[in-house]
C-alpha cells in the first residue's frame, strides 16, 4: 500500500481549524484572522494555514503589529475607575473625609496614589479644619475611560496619544501580534484530498499512478537541528597552517613544555640576560619552584620527535649512515656561557657576568622558538638538511585589551640546509604566503636577538591602502647555532606570525564597509571579530563558534 498524507486536522478544544480556514477563505475570498480566529492560539493557527498552504490551497501573507495590553491595575481601573475618581467619589459621598479616614474608604494604594492626582485635577480640596472636601460637582474619569477603549481595541487618536504616558504610569504594555491575510490559492477546494507520498511497484501495474494525487516535494524545507560539536575558528585555521607545512616537507616539534627554563627561552637564543624582554612586566615568572634544572635529555619529548621525523629522515637520508654524536648538555651550557660573556664563534659577545641562576628561573614560554632551540640542539647529533614547525600557545605579560592577550598562539618555522642564503629566506616566504593566496610581499630589516639578519614581512591590504605586517623572519646567528655543535656551513632560516591574527580583524584595521570573510584581493581568513576577547575567553560566544563555516585558505 502507499504511503498516504491524508487530511489529519489541526485541532483546537474539538474544532478543525484548517476546515474552518478553508470555509471561511470560500465564503469571503480574502480573510483577516485577527477578526475571524482572533481567539485562536497563534501556534495552532500558523500549523493549519502552513499545512494549507503546503498543498498550494491557501496563500497568505504576515503582519506583524504591536498593540496596547492592559496590566493587572489597568485591567482593575478600567472596571472600578481610577484611584483618583474612588478618591473622590468616597469624599463626594460623606461630604467630608479626614485625611486618616480615607485608606479605610478607598484602600491605601488608592488613597496614596489618587489623593495627589484629585489635587492636581482640583477635584478636592481641604476645608479650614483639615478634612478633605468635594471641590467639583461632577468629574470625568478620563483614565477609566482611556484603558477602557484599549481593552476593546477602539483605539482613537486621543488613546494612541496618551499610550506613552499609560505605559509610563505601568497601566499598559505593547505586545507583538502576529496576523494572517488568507485568500485562495491555486488548488484551492474545500476539503483536503488525500494526498500519495510513494510511488511503489503495484502502482505502476495497475496504472494508478496516473491519477494519484501526489504530494509535492519540499526543496526550501530544512532539516532538523543535529547539534553537532564545532571546532573553534583558531582550530580551523591551526589545521590550514599544519596542512600546508606537511604538503612542503616539515616536521611538526613537540610542543608541550609551556614552562621553561630562561636557558632555553632565553640564553640558547642569544637573548643576553639585561634583555627587555626578561623583565616582569613582559614575561610570567614562576615563583614555586623559582628554578628548573640544568639541560638534560627529555625522553618523552625524544619519542615524539623520533615519531613525527621518521618519514623524513627517509626523505633526507644520506647513502651511507651516519653515526650519531651524544649530545652533551655541559659543553653546550659552557658554549652558551662563554659566547654571552667573552663572544665566541667570531663574535665579541655581549660583554657582561652570565649568571648560571638567571638561566635556571622557570618562565612560562614566549616563544616556541625555545623548542625550536632543543630541536636543532638534536640536530646537532646528525648534522642534516631539516624542516620544522609548530603551532601552539605561548605567554606574555600583556595588558588585555580589544587586541592583546596574556595568552596567544605562535606559528613558527624553521628550515636547515647547507649553503642557505637571504635570498633563499625571501622566495620561501613568498611561496608560503602564496599558500595564504598573499602574493605581493615587501621585506623590511628589523632586530631580533637570536637572527642576523632579521626581516619584518608586509602585505599590502588594498581595502586599506596600507601595508600591514604579517610576520617576522631572519638568519638564526651563529652564537647560537654553533654554541648548539652545528657545523659553521649549515644555516638555519626562522620565521613565525600570531595565529590570531588572520583569525580575527583588529579594529584599528577594520575599514568603515564590511569585510567579514576576506580581506579584499589578499583573501585572507577572516572572521570579522573586532575584539579578540570575542575570540577567546569566557566572552566567546558557542552558538557564534558552531555556526561559523569551514576555514578556506583562497588560492588564485
Amino acid at each position: 500500500m502507499p504511503g498516504q498524507r491524508g487530511p489529519v486536522p489541526v485541532l483546537d478544544g474539538g474544532r478543525d481549524i484548517s476546515r474552518e480556514i478553508l470555509q471561511a477563505v470560500d465564503e469571503h475570498e480574502t480573510v483577516n484572522t485577527s477578526e475571524t480566529f482572533s481567539h485562536v492560539p497563534q501556534p495552532e493557527l500558523k500549523a493549519a494555514i502552513d499545512r494549507l498552504a503546503s498543498r498550494s490551497m491557501v496563500i497568505y501573507e504576515t503582519h506583524d503589529s504591536e498593540v496596547p495590553v492592559l496590566s493587572a491595575e489597568g485591567q482593575a481601573i478600567a472596571e472600578e475607575g481610577s484611584h483618583e475618581y474612588k478618591v473622590w467619589d468616597a469624599i463626594r459621598t460623606k461630604g467630608k473625609v479626614s485625611i486618616k479616614e480615607l485608606p479605610k474608604l478607598v484602600g491605601s494604594d488608592s488613597a496614596k496614589v489618587g489623593q495627589g492626582n484629585a489635587f492636581k485635577l482640583k477635584w478636592i480640596s481641604k476645608d479650614s479644619s483639615g478634612n478633605l472636601v468635594p471641590a467639583a460637582k461632577d468629574v470625568e474619569d478620563h483614565t477609566r475611560e482611556l484603558l477602557l477603549k484599549i481593552q476593546n481595541m477602539e483605539l482613537d487618536d486621543a488613546a494612541r496619544k496618551a499610550i506613552p504616558d499609560l505605559r509610563k504610569r505601568k497601566l499598559c504594555s505593547l505586545t507583538k501580534v502576529i496576523s494572517y491575510t488568507v485568500k485562495k490559492g491555486p488548488k484551492f477546494a474545500t476539503e483536503i484530498a488525500v494526498q500519495v507520498t510513494d510511488l511503489t511497484a503495484d502502482m505502476i501495474a495497475d496504472g494508478s499512478w496516473q491519477t494519484a494525487n501526489f504530494k509535492s516535494y519540499n526543496f526550501r524545507a530544512l532539516g532538523a537541528s543535529q547539534n553537532p560539536g564545532a571546532l573553534h575558528p583558531l582550530n580551523k585555521v591551526r589545521a590550514e597552517f599544519r596542512q600546508i607545512f606537511f604538503n612542503q616537507g616539515f616536521v611538526e616539534m613537540p610542543t608541550n613544555r609551556y614552562v621553561d627554563t630562561g636557558f632555553w627561552n632565553f640564553d640558547t637564543l642569544y637573548v643576553p640576560q639585561q634583555h627587555p624582554a626578561r623583565d616582569l612586566q613582559d614575561t610570567f615568572f614562576v615563583s614555586d619552584p623559582p628554578l628548573g634544572d640544568f639541560p638534560r635529555d627529555d625522553p618523552v619529548a625524544d619519542v615524539a620527535m623520533v615519531k613525527m621525523e621518521g618519514e623524513a629522515r627517509k626523505l633526507y637520508a644520506a647513502p651511507e649512515k651516519v653515526e650519531a654524536k651524544p649530545r652533551d648538555y655541559e659543553e653546550y651550557w659552557n658554549n652558551v656561557r662563554e659566547s654571552h660573556q667573552a663572544g665566541k664563534y667570531g663574535s665579541i659577545g655581549y660583554r657582561y657576568p652570565w649568571d648560571p641562576t638567571e638561566a635556571r628561573r622557570l618562565v612560562l614560554r614566549t616563544h616556541t622558538t625555545s623548542i625550536s632551540a632543543w630541536c636543532l640542539h638534536r640536530l646537532a647529533e646528525d648534522p642534516r638538511p631539516a624542516r620544522y614547525f609548530s603551532v601552539d600557545r605561548v605567554f606574555r605579560n600583556e595588558t588585555v585589551d580589544a587586541t592583546h592577550l596574556a595568552e596567544f598562539h605562535q606559528v613558527e618555522g624553521v628550515i636547515a640546509d647547507f649553503g642557505l642564503t637571504l635570498g633563499g629566506l625571501m622566495k620561501f616566504m613568498e611561496n608560503f604566503f602564496g599558500q595564504l593566496g598573499i602574493t605581493n610581499l615587501r621585506f623590511k630589516p628589523a632586530y631580533n636577538p637570536y637572527t642576523e639578519p632579521s626581516m619584518e614581512i608586509f602585505g599590502y591590504h588594498t581595502g586599506l591602502k596600507k601595508w600591514v605586517e604579517i610576520g617576522n623572519s631572519g638568519m638564526f646567528r651563529p652564537e647560537m647555532l654553533q654554541s648548539m655543535g652545528l657545523p659553521a656551513d649549515l644555516r638555519c632560516y626562522g620565521f613565525g606570525l600570531s595565529l590570531e591574527r588572520p583569525t580575527y580583524v583588529p579594529s584599528s584595521y577594520r575599514p568603515p564597509y564590511n569585510i567579514r570573510n576576506v580581506l579584499t584581493s589578499n583573501r585572507m581568513i577572516r572572521y570579522g571579530v573586532s575584539n579578540i576577547r570575542e575570540l577567546l575567553g569566557s566572552k566567546c560566544d558557542l552558538a557564534w563558534i558552531q555556526d561559523q563555516s569551514a576555514v578556506r585558505l583562497d588560492k588564485n
